[in-house]
């Protein structure tokens, strides 16, 4: 019987002309629409894009690409959901319609954040201008989209009309359960963040921590490596590297000189009075420094000390050596043409208390090899 009436009714449909009339109507406005909104994206995509070309903004490159990565299968149901409202159709399918409305727009919401995502990180790691790390771009891209994708998955279930707030208190003590579980790789993977937005160091840049000094080589979601001077590769945590008070002399536009040098006390105190002009003009004719001071800073055991304070307007440390070298030979060149002596440690014993004993001061003839007496 049941089969009857089902075969009764399944002729009726077959049968019914207001049926297919409707079928047809829904199938051609579907097309139609779908035509029209796939033109009306490619239309404002292409204006957008020339618009893009002329003005060199690279956000509207972003947003053409947004837009042409329109999914088809949800435009087509777009197409579908309003060609439905040229026909009559039940009441109750009005609760089905509206649930599909809210599903094909937040999946395309969605799909549409994503690809935002994915193309301005890319953008970024593409910008010749900053160098950026892409270890850390990666997780916050990462970050995103799960964040982007977790919201519509919970915005579905709430339309659906699931309770959603157990679920997410379950997620909140699920997530602090691992957290604590893992804290440790954690706090290096928030240090690896805080490294990327913070920018303390660089790939290439050479730092100097602690005892350790070398030049950086990867920074990884858990470690940083550098190269040091002797060769070795370091490996260091990023927590702990964040712990350190870091140098970081790549980032270094000038480099700050003190040295000092010492003269003779028998040394004139009109000669003293012409060494520091003397420095600054040895300085002032080597390139890439900036002269800062030059005194007859004390008076200390066995020389008359000098201090002088220069710039080198280059960070490059053999730079710096080269320009070094360079002013203490002039510096020597001038003082031997001053007969001006260096110091060199002297220390004077007094004797005191008595007779000094004899010495005998003698000479070897280098010719015969005879021994002569020179003093007593």
């Amino acid at each position: 019987m049941e089969n009857w009436l089902s075969s009764r009714h399944f002729q009726s449909i077959l049968f019914n002309q207001s049926f297919w009339i409707n079928s047809a109507i829904v199938i051609v406005a579907t097309l139609v629409i779908y035509w029209l909104l796939r033109t009306l994206i490619r239309f404002i995509s292409n204006r957008i894009a020339r618009y893009s070309e002329h003005r060199h903004v690279r956000a509207t490159g972003i947003v053409v690409e947004i837009l042409r990565s329109t999914s088809q299968s949800l435009l087509l149901i777009f197409s579908l959901l309003i060609a439905l409202k040229f026909v009559d159709l039940p009441a109750s399918w009005s609760v089905a319609i509206s649930h599909g409305w809210f599903l094909a727009l937040i999946v395309q919401l969605a799909l549409w954040i994503d690809c935002g995502i994915r193309l301005w990180l890319q953008s970024l790691l593409r910008d010749p201008l900053h160098v950026r790390n892409p270890v850390t771009t990666v997780i916050l891209g990462i970050l995103l989209r799960v964040v982007v994708w977790i919201m519509m998955f919970l915005a579905i279930l709430s339309n659906m009309g699931i309770n959603i707030t157990a679920l997410v208190a379950s997620l909140g003590v699920g997530g602090i359960a691992i957290a604590l579980a893992i804290q440790t790789v954690l706090s290096d993977v928030f240090a690896s963040l805080a490294i990327g937005f913070d920018k303390p160091f660089e790939h290439g840049d050479f730092i100097v921590f602690g005892d350790i000094a070398g030049s950086i080589e990867h920074i990884g979601l858990k470690t940083t490596r550098l190269r040091s001077l002797s060769g070795e590769q370091i490996v260091c945590s990023n927590t702990i590297l964040l712990q350190q008070t870091i140098h970081n002399y790549k980032r270094m536009q000038q480099r700050r000189i003190v040295f000092k040098f010492g003269i003779s006390y028998a040394t004139p105190s009109e000669q003293v009075r012409e060494i520091s002009p003397l420095v600054k003009e040895i300085i002032q004719s080597v390139e890439t420094t900036r002269f800062d001071r030059a005194h007859f800073l004390a008076f200390e055991d066995s020389k008359l000390t000098f201090e002088v304070v220069y710039f080198v307007l280059d960070a490059d440390y053999n730079k710096y050596m080269d320009i070094q070298q360079e002013i203490n030979l002039q510096l020597m060149a001038a003082l031997e043409q001053r007969n001006i002596r260096f110091a060199f440690p002297i220390r004077q014993v007094e004797f005191s208390g008595g007779n000094l004993p004899p010495v005998d001061l003698v000479a070897v003839d280098n010719e015969d090899g005879e021994v002569r007496r020179v003093a007593r």
